[in-house]
């Protein structure tokens, strides 16, 4: 009969259901496709895009003003798609140094 050890690693391993959401002065709603159609014609890669906005909705979420004007109903992705929409938010390619 196999034995039911416990021990500290495992404690590691759990999630917690229902864990509590962040705090934000913003709604929660799910983003608009509109936006996110007229953005992706920005941003082309959508990689890039999902990285561009998660950023942008964490530094909202942090405190940081939105760029527009945003409108009550908006939430933090549509403020973000939003923002690159209409050129507040753009992409720079940083130039690497040579080794």
């Amino acid at each position: 009969m196999a034995k039911n050890r416990s021990n500290e690693s495992d404690v590691d391993n759990i999630v917690p259901f229902g864990q509590p959401r962040p705090s934000s002065r913003f709604p929660i709603t799910p983003m608009k496709s509109a936006l996110v159609d007229e953005a992706a014609e920005i941003i082309k890669d959508p990689q890039v895009l999902i990285n561009l906005v998660s950023q942008r909705v964490r530094q909202l979420n942090s405190g940081r003003s939105p760029l527009i004007d945003a409108m009550p109903s908006m939430g933090v992705a549509d403020i973000a798609l939003t923002e690159i929409i209409e050129g507040k938010l753009k992409l720079v390619e940083l130039d690497t140094p040579a080794e």
